[in-house]
């Protein structure tokens, strides 16, 4: 399954990149290809190609405030969750957007 994601917090530093890093090693650790873009302090990183989220089955958005450009996902699944989620749950947050995907 191909995922691209979304990951920011309010003050846009630590739990920002750590939603990140949690999500990219369960996706891989379950056999899926994904990317996360990070939204914080320094801005927009690691920005998601238009290919990127053209091949991707589902969206997940680990947000805790509000982020820029969501229309790029329009027609696609998305799975939206709190951002302490995809740190201490990233496995559930995974298998959730696994079903949601194949719902659609």
């Amino acid at each position: 399954m191909n995922i691209v994601g979304i990951t920011a917090c309010p003050t846009g530093i630590a739990h920002t990149y750590m939603a990140q890093s949690a999500l990219l090693k369960k996706a891989k650790e379950l056999g899926h290809s994904i990317s996360i873009e990070t939204q914080g302090a320094m801005g927009i990183e690691s920005e998601l190609s238009k290919k990127d989220i053209a091949a991707a089955d589902v969206v997940i958005l680990a947000v805790g405030c509000a982020v820029d450009k969501l229309e790029r996902f329009e027609g696609k699944p998305v799975l939206k969750v709190e951002i302490k989620d995809a740190i201490s749950k990233s496995a559930q947050v995974i298998s959730d957007a696994e079903q949601l995907a194949k719902q659609q």
